[in-house]
């Protein structure tokens, strides 16, 4: 079978974990070039290199150019098998992502699946724990997926040490989505979890976060001991249709009042877009609505995440997108 060649050049991860789910559910092989080119460091990172090997257990697949800072990877899938899988990243790159690069695959599996993945559970540049369970599965299950996750210990940057567990059921075909409205605000939530800090910082987080957007379900969140240390704000909007969630995390000199303040302006331009998807949102369901043919959404101005993802899709699904302005500033992105 041909190789679908990609250019990794403009790209980052997102492009290959995007060809990994489809090259495990089309079975059409890729070779992707000058992976993350343009990146500090170029090539496969830890994180990226253990979605590669994942993607190769669960479908009985190979992977030439599989290791730390290869910018040259041909990978081939064989049959996906629905069974009960670990992977451990061995840093504290992102357990969402690797999740999200393997469950489309699983939904075509032969039967149910489990997973147990160990790495970051609440990182920068990654949808945190609590954007899936609460984001972007309720949206998948829209669609007909039936997939849970449970955060059993968190794991902050840099030290990681987090684990999810994940069931998957099969769903061979996605129901087309249609989330153009959001209906009314139900209510908002602020948690700020934090782990081996002064309880001062997370305070600080919580109330610049209320003095930016007022919520009345406001709270800081010790969690469990664990490695490393960490805190983050987690500030989410519940709608009638829909739910979104921002996210900042604490950083080597950044101020909590920074912290909070990011996570509260994230929400509150949202809000006042009136879209119904939020701009990661936007992003991951690209690959859902592709697979089942059809659906639409209103979102935010797009960043160029969506547009190397949606070229990607191309190379491997017959679908066309199409993206068309709104007013306020929100577009629609459709697909057929």
């Amino acid at each position: 079978m041909k190789l679908i060649q990609l250019d990794g050049t403009e790209g980052g991860g997102q492009m290959l974990r995007t060809a990994l789910s489809l090259a495990m559910i089309t079975g059409q092989p890729f070779r992707m070039t000058n992976i993350r080119g343009r990146r500090p460091k170029p090539g496969l990172m830890r994180q990226h290199l253990t979605c590669v090997k994942a993607a190769c257990v669960i479908s009985d697949g190979t992977a030439d150019g599989a290791e730390i800072g290869s910018t040259d990877l041909v990978f081939r899938a064989g049959k996906l098998r629905g069974s009960s899988y670990q992977f451990a990243i061995g840093t504290a790159g992102s357990t969402g992502l690797l999740y999200q690069t393997l469950l489309p695959a699983l939904l075509h599996a032969d039967g149910p699946s489990t997973l147990r993945l160990e790495g970051g559970t609440h990182n920068p540049l990654a949808p945190p724990f609590e954007f899936l369970d609460h984001v972007f599965l309720p949206a998948l299950r829209r669609m007909g997926a039936e997939a849970t996750i449970s955060l059993i210990q968190s794991g902050f940057a840099p030290v990681g040490g987090g684990i999810i567990e994940c069931q998957i059921q099969p769903c061979p075909k996605l129901i087309p989505i249609d989330l153009h409205e959001r209906g009314e605000l139900i209510d908002m939530r602020l948690r700020v979890p934090t782990r081996n800090l002064p309880d001062t910082i997370a305070a600080r987080v919580l109330a610049t976060a209320l003095d930016q957007l007022p919520c009345e379900d406001a709270a800081v969140e010790p969690r469990e001991p664990g490695p490393g240390r960490g805190v983050c704000c987690l500030y989410q909007a519940n709608f009638a249709n829909t739910a979104e969630l921002s996210s900042s995390f604490g950083e080597l000199n950044v101020s909590a009042e920074r912290v909070g303040r990011r996570a509260a302006k994230a929400l509150a331009d949202f809000i006042g877009t009136h879209a119904a998807v939020g701009r990661h949102l936007a992003d991951q369901l690209l690959l859902p609505m592709a697979l089942a043919g059809g659906g639409g959404f209103t979102t935010m101005a797009p960043d160029e995440h969506v547009s190397t993802n949606i070229a990607v899709i191309g190379k491997f699904l017959p679908v066309k997108f199409q993206i068309d302005q709104a007013d306020r500033g929100k577009r629609v992105i459709t697909v057929a």
